[in-house]
């Protein structure tokens, strides 16, 4: 008799676990640290990330699986793959530079923040979020997301006493919950037509369902993808982003446009181009047309922001994550024509040159937000003058998500989604694309410029602390040396799948 116990790699599943058992430490300290003595806990924090995203390292050597099916080792739960790895780096990385941005902001709030909560909800949500891109199967997948999403709703209300943040978590949380409730009721269609939760094991099933469930099989899928398009901000599942990026503290909206996004792009890789690629022919044009609305709306959105009005910064930041969000799309799409995976390391380069280069203008925006709480557009006037490294950074950050040199990432990045529409015959998407992105250079040559103008008034200097100073050069020299040498993303990206 074969035994029943699994065998666990424990060396596979250590970053998404280390994470999680900082969130613990971090909980647990918390109820006999002092007041004076809570900002350990960001740091406690911050050492955590950083030490799972180093347990990565080993894990080049080659696939590692863990959490299989005794008698049969070809389906596992959990597979540290190359895919997974890339994703995992983005996802820690991102949450390292937003737990920078946030010992700042907890300490200037003054008490206004729960410390030992926040961190424990922020590691609580990357641990999620980093065991995503790993899951093999539909529960892993769902109990990934949930664990990366809730954590995520108290956050963004976090902030006691302010309607804003209150109304940003509700209207956060009600979408996402109907969201969620969809896409289950698509992967209980799904498991009625196959038998089946393992991503692989549905890809073959699913194509010899019976004549009659066959409709029921297609609304699975369909089903199914809607939670992940809510995740990824796609339209029209987008519509609570600006209110959310506006009511969370800056560095959790930092957090959202970047880890949320590869949850929710992750998600949806493996759904589609592992459990359903022979139903490309139902999700491909869904999603082309998804991209074509979802890159429209957003740059429009980014568009019609007055620099006058109050957030405006962080909301064109919003609208312009919902545009980039269209861009990503794309390869995903033209891999259902192309039938070629290699399409979708276009989505993982261009996923690692924007969270690169919009982790660093929130962290420019988090810096202004120390003395313009607002944060409208028109308070970056003359920020040359008041913090000449910081506007050179932010127009260069700016430039990179426009796509203009010097920001040859950004626009390495764009030419290889361009590429991959067209190889696929997507011609009439590759044209939305480049008329969306002309419509952006507007908005972003518009606030770059803004940055060199003459301030109004007296240039006033201030103190940079230190782990703003960090993430913002982190940042910088990552999308600096991106930009030195594009070829390096596009080259480690085209291997990532599977």
């Amino acid at each position: 008799m074969s035994s029943m116990v699994q065998s666990v790699d424990w060396l596979a599943i250590a970053p998404p676990t280390v994470t999680a058992v900082a969130g613990l430490v971090v909980l647990v300290a918390d109820l006999f640290l002092g007041d004076g003595r809570k900002a350990l806990l960001g740091w406690v924090s911050v050492a955590g990330l950083a030490a799972s995203a180093l347990l990565l390292l080993p894990l080049l050597d080659g696939d590692h699986a863990t959490f299989c099916l005794t008698g049969d080792t070809g389906l596992c739960s959990y597979t540290a793959d190359r895919f997974t790895l890339v994703i995992q780096l983005l996802v820690l990385g991102g949450a390292l530079l937003a737990a920078l941005l946030s010992v700042t902001a907890l300490k200037d709030a003054d008490k206004g923040l729960p410390e030992g909560e926040y961190w424990f909800l922020l590691l609580s949500s990357a641990a999620g979020a980093a065991l995503l891109p790993a899951s093999r199967d539909l529960a892993t997948l769902v109990v990934a997301l949930e664990v990366a999403s809730l954590p995520a709703f108290a956050l963004v209300g976090i902030k006691h006493g302010d309607r804003k943040s209150s109304e940003a978590a509700l209207k956060f949380f009600l979408s996402s919950v109907t969201a969620t409730a969809v896409s289950l009721m698509g992967i209980s269609f799904v498991y009625a037509t196959t038998g089946t939760l393992y991503l692989t094991r549905i890809a073959d099933r699913i194509q010899h369902v019976d004549g009659q469930f066959h409709t029921l099989a297609q609304a699975g899928v369909v089903l199914t993808l809607v939670g992940f398009a809510f995740k990824t901000a796609a339209v029209p599942f987008h519509f609570w982003v600006p209110d959310t990026y506006v009511g969370a503290p800056l560095p959790i909206a930092a957090y959202l446009s970047v880890v949320g996004k590869a949850v929710g792009f992750s998600g949806l890789i493996l759904v589609t181009v592992v459990a359903f690629p022979s139903y490309a022919d139902v999700w491909g044009p869904a999603l082309a047309a998804l991209a074509a609305l979802t890159m429209t709306v957003g740059n429009v959105g980014a568009l019609r922001q007055r620099a006058t009005r109050a957030y405006s910064a962080v909301r064109l930041l919003a609208w312009s994550s919902v545009g980039q969000a269209g861009y990503l799309l794309v390869p995903i799409a033209s891999a259902a024509y192309s039938k070629d995976e290699k399409a979708i390391g276009s989505t993982v380069a261009y996923a690692l040159m924007y969270a690169a280069v919009n982790l660093g203008a929130f962290a420019v925006a988090a810096l202004v937000a120390r003395t313009s709480p607002r944060n409208r557009i028109s308070d970056y006037r003359g920020l040359y003058a008041r913090s000449p490294l910081s506007a050179l950074l932010l127009g260069f950050f700016l430039l990179c998500l426009a796509g203009l040199p010097p920001g040859i990432i950004g626009l390495f990045a764009k030419v290889t989604v361009f590429s991959a529409a067209v190889d696929a015959g997507l011609g009439w998407l590759a044209v939305i694309m480049a008329v969306n992105v002309v419509i952006a250079l507007f908005y972003y040559l518009q606030w770059t410029t803004l940055l060199f103008r003459s301030p109004e008034g007296e240039t006033e200097r201030h103190r940079v602390p230190a782990p703003l100073t960090a993430a913002i050069a982190l940042t910088a020299v990552l999308a600096i040396a991106l930009s030195g040498a594009p070829q390096l993303i596009l080259r480690f990206s085209a291997t990532t799948l599977f």
